[in-house]
């Protein structure tokens, strides 16, 4: 075990080595540690993490292995305060990922996408950079240049050697900050549609990256939960975000009537045999959530839009196929949304034709006779998946 200690703070001391080689040797050999052992790069206030930094600006194969420990040390709240509130750091990074021929391009933001856990990430938004030749000129900010490097990126057409599929799960860590969900769903003008609809593409098919589908339905999600302004505000943007949320939901062999199926948007009303639900549990989640909060914050509008855009029947067959309690739990409190107004009126139709008293089988049992029921709360009320 002392023998251990002692390469160890060997191979930590020569991080900072003149000779090459050497750095080499040592990072590639403190990789393994940065998992099971991150206290060894918090020794002398955090002397081997400053040089980590540092090595992150050389050749790139030191720089991989510098950039593999600090991805996997950065679950210490130490290191990643160190990491995270570092703007010249940052700036480094920020200078390696926007150059469309960085070998670490997806490790830069495997890296980023851990340090948006620190609170201090926030102000990316407000972080000021010089503008990047193959970026948008419009993009002067650290969090615009990378929303803008995800969307140019994400083909591979960016950078050859990264399609920046984890950049999401810093959108999503961010989309948690009433500013940063804000700046999403802001919409422009009416020929520009809200930054958050970067996400939309990537939500199907299942063939897609997970942590691209998974990034993408959380940032959908959380700025849609702590956007601050009421939602009825931006009924523009369900004509955008809708059709890509429901896209996933639908199976290979959906149980539509005719009828449900001309309420869909065009574009998934003959999707094929080959198109394939959404298998992740929690990417599934995300979206009936997200339809979820678009009904309950944007009003009855929303709720209106949303529904006739087939939302419903495509909720239902989720509810139908999808055997999991959490997803149903989900679904349910969409069709609520969507289907409650309905059934109590055809309740109070009912109730009327049948002189005031609501009717029931036995017990909710068939044959056993009838008798009257009294009236819920409306907050106790139940709409059943038909």
């Amino acid at each position: 075990m002392i023998e251990e200690a002692n390469k160890t703070s060997k191979l930590v001391e020569f991080l900072h080595h003149g000779n090459t080689q050497i750095r080499q040797i040592a990072t590639e050999n403190l990789v393994p540690y940065s998992k099971t052992q991150p206290d060894i790069f918090k020794t002398s206030q955090l002397a081997p993490v400053k040089d980590l930094k540092l090595l992150v600006k050389d050749y790139s194969s030191i720089a991989n292995s510098a950039l593999t420990i600090l991805i996997n040390s950065s679950t210490d709240l130490e290191i990643l305060k160190s990491l995270a509130e570092d703007d010249g750091f940052l700036e480094s990074i920020f200078h390696r990922i926007t150059n469309p021929k960085d070998p670490n391009a997806t490790l830069f933001s495997m890296l980023l996408s851990n340090l948006a856990k620190s609170d201090s990430f926030v102000r990316l938004l407000d972080l000021k950079r010089p503008t990047v030749p193959s970026l948008s000129p419009t993009a002067t900010n650290a969090f615009d240049q990378l929303l803008d490097l995800f969307n140019k990126g994400v083909s591979g057409s960016y950078n050859p050697k990264s399609k920046f599929e984890y950049l999401p799960y810093l959108f999503a860590d961010l989309a948690k900050f009433p500013s940063i969900s804000t700046h999403l769903i802001s919409i422009p003008d009416s020929n520009t549609p809200p930054l958050l609809t970067t996400f939309t593409p990537h939500t199907s098919p299942p063939t897609l990256p997970l942590p691209l589908r998974l990034g993408s339905t959380s940032a959908i999600r959380n700025a849609l939960l702590s956007v601050p302004s009421p939602l009825e505000t931006i009924s523009p943007l369900i004509p955008h975000i809708i059709p890509p949320l429901l896209l996933p939901l639908i199976g290979s062999d959906p149980a539509f009537s005719d009828s449900e199926t001309d309420l869909l948007p065009p574009e998934l009303q003959l999707l094929g045999p080959e198109h394939k639900q959404e298998t992740d549990l929690q990417v599934l989640n995300n979206i009936v959530e997200s339809l979820f909060l678009i009904c309950a914050r944007g009003g009855d509008a929303a709720k209106k839009a949303v529904k006739d855009m087939g939302a419903y029947p495509v909720v239902r067959e989720v509810h139908v196929g999808v055997e999991d309690e959490g997803i149903r739990e989900s679904v349910e409190r969409v069709v609520q949304l969507l289907m409650g107004d309905e059934v109590e009126e055809e309740k109070d139709e009912a109730m009327r034709r049948d002189g005031g008293i609501e009717l029931q089988v036995g017990n909710g049992e068939r044959g056993t006779g009838m008798k009257p029921k009294e009236t819920d709360d409306d907050d106790d009320k139940i709409v059943e998946i038909f």
